[in-house]
This record gives structure tokens, C-alpha cells and sequence, in this order.
């Protein structure tokens, strides 16, 4: 598969998002299953995979979704870029103080977890408003000096955040909500990440699985843990209102003999040179049909006249690109 950078760090151009082995999308995966898919991830030439601290507590334990990424990982470690996520909560905060030492035991009880001595990439998990970035961002630049991470980013963040934090120690990427029907990173963040080496890592690419065609109008969500129940797009009114955006991917996809899904990371691969989405799914079939976007490439000529159509459609069901711990 094509190479992109994260700063110095070569990564995979499409990642795996693990989080839908733990939480997100209804009833978990069993565990073998899990290991298995993120290992057939793997073998099928990606080697950057998404997980997070939290991802898990719903239905089995915070860090059971970092578990899964360090069992499945270990025998490979040297070859994969492994990004987790940090999240600071208020109650800590009050009982601890020391913004420090809270990071410095947030990542060690994650290092344990995914089984290696260190984390390539290091994310502040959406941004609690109670401690300054700037506090969070001198930590990072220790531990990175201490060689316990490789490299750091925000999540669910605008550039005015950004630059306060690349003041005290530059980031390698952010991760925020980008795909066709969430384009807000186009206005600042996309060229501010290209101007100052920043790799753009977009969550739910495929716009929670709609883009990928098989949502429909009566598509019912399971009743537990699945987020597709109170994101914006997936609400019946905008389920229908979107359907052109998916009618122009799906017209493209029959001609370029891909999935409609494939079409819609295809387009942002294309988009910039600093843009490395991480689908996830529960799915094994699924997470191989992501990573084959990669072999999708789409020309001049079908890009920017799949761009300009995009710019003519009205988006339904808005979310955004910014939210905090709160």
C-alpha cells in the first residue's frame, strides 16, 4: 500500500480505526475474531491502527480495545505505528492536580496494554477545558524526549487550539470528523496542517457507514452501544436528504468497478498528500473493502468533477468538527 508521513513517522495511506471491536457499533465482535481482524488488517498492508483508552467501558472495560491492538500486534510490533488517546476527566483533575503525573499514568497503564515500551502516536482526546493546551502540549514534548511516544495530536479540534499547542511542542497530526458530508476541515484546518507539515486523520471517513451505501432509510440500529443512533446523519429525515451525495459516489463506483465507500476515501486520498483516514468496522469483510481504497485511484479529471458536484449539494444533518470533554 502507498506510504504517507506523519512527521517522520511513514504510516500506511488508509489505517484501521479499532474502535468498532470494543464499542460504537453494537454487540462486540468475539475476541479471537477481533485479533484476527486487526492481524488480517495487517497482512493486507496496513500498518497504522487507532485505538483509545476509553474505547471499551460500555459493554467490557476502559482499555479492553487497547488489549486486542496489543495482542494482535505484538509478534509485529516493529513494523505497525500504534495511536492511542488520552482522556482527562474533572473528577481526576480534582483529586490529582498534577496534570503530569495524570499523563504519565494514563500512558503507562496504556503501554502495558498494547505490550510495547512505547506509543508512535499520543492523542489528547478531545480537549478538556479545564487544563490549558499548553500544559498538556509541555508533557507531550517530555515524554516524547524520554522516547515513551514518537509523536502527538489533538482530536476534535479547530487551528486556533492547534496553534496554541504547536507554540510548545509541534504536533505530528490531528484527527478530526472529515468525509463528503463533513467538510469543515476544508476551511482552515486541511490548509493549515499542509502549511506546517501536519497529517490531517480523519474519523468515520465513510460518514458512519452511510457513504458506504448500505444504510438505508429502514436500516435499524442495535439498541446497544451503537452511535448511529444519535449521530445527525443517521436520523430519517437526513438518511433521505443525503441521497444524492451517495447517488453521485455510486454512479462513480459502477464505473470505476469499486465500492461506493472505496470512492469516498479514494476522493480524500486524492484530496491532499497529508491525509491518511482510519475506517473502522466490526465487520472483517468491511475492514479489507476500506483498506482496498487504496488501489482506487481516481484521475484529475474524475476528481475535480466529483468535487465540484459535491460543492452543488445540499449536506443534511451537520455535526461539526470541534467538541470537547464536556
Amino acid at each position: 500500500m502507498e506510504k504517507r508521513k506523519l512527521g517522520q513517522i511513514e504510516v500506511s495511506a488508509i489505517g484501521m480505526g479499532c474502535m468498532g471491536l470494543s464499542h460504537g457499533y453494537g454487540v462486540i465482535p468475539e475476541h479471537e475474531y477481533s485479533v484476527e481482524a486487526i492481524r488480517k488488517a495487517f497482512a493486507n498492508g496496513c500498518t497504522f491502527f487507532d485505538t483509545a483508552e476509553v474505547y471499551g467501558h460500555q459493554q467490557q472495560y476502559p482499555g479492553h480495545n487497547e488489549e486486542l491492538v496489543g495482542e494482535a500486534l505484538e509478534p509485529v510490533r516493529g513494523q505497525v505505528v500504534i495511536a492511542t488517546k488520552i482522556t482527562i476527566t474533572n473528577e481526576e483533575l480534582e483529586q490529582e492536580g498534577d496534570v503530569e503525573a495524570i499523563i504519565r499514568r494514563h500512558l503507562a497503564a496504556s503501554l502495558k496494554r498494547l505490550r510495547t515500551r512505547y506509543v508512535d502516536l499520543y492523542y489528547w482526546h478531545r480537549v478538556n477545558r479545564h487544563v490549558p493546551v499548553e500544559k498538556v502540549a509541555a508533557v507531550m514534548k517530555k515524554l516524547i524526549d524520554e522516547g515513551l511516544i514518537r509523536g502527538w495530536g489533538l482530536s476534535q479540534v479547530e487551528v486556533d487550539t492547534i496553534e496554541r499547542a504547536q507554540r510548545v511542542c509541534p504536533l505530528s497530526a490531528v484527527q478530526n470528523l472529515y468525509n463528503m458530508l463533513e467538510r469543515d476541515c476544508e476551511k482552515r484546518v486541511i490548509p493549515y496542517c499542509l502549511a506546517h507539515g501536519l497529517v490531517l486523520v480523519p474519523f468515520s471517513p465513510v460518514a458512519s457507514g452511510y457513504l458506504s451505501g448500505k444504510v438505508q432509510s429502514e436500516s435499524q440500529f442495535e439498541t446497544v452501544d451503537d452511535v448511529r443512533s444519535w449521530v445527525p446523519q443517521m436520523r430519517q429525515e437526513n438518511l433521505d436528504g443525503n441521497r444524492p451525495v451517495l447517488a453521485l459516489i455510486e454512479a462513480l463506483a459502477a464505473k470505476k468497478d469499486a465500492t461506493p465507500a472505496q470512492i469516498s476515501m479514494a476522493w480524500m486520498l486524492k484530496k491532499a498528500p497529508h491525509i491518511v483516514p482510519i475506517p473502522g468496522s466490526k465487520n472483517q469483510e468491511r475492514i479489507l473493502e476500506n483498506l482496498g481504497a487504496a488501489d482506487v485511484a481516481l484521475t484529475d479529471e474524475e476528481f475535480e468533477t466529483l468535487d465540484a458536484a459535491l460543492d452543488t449539494l445540499d449536506v443534511h444533518g451537520h455535526r461539526g468538527i470541534v467538541e470537547f470533554m464536556e
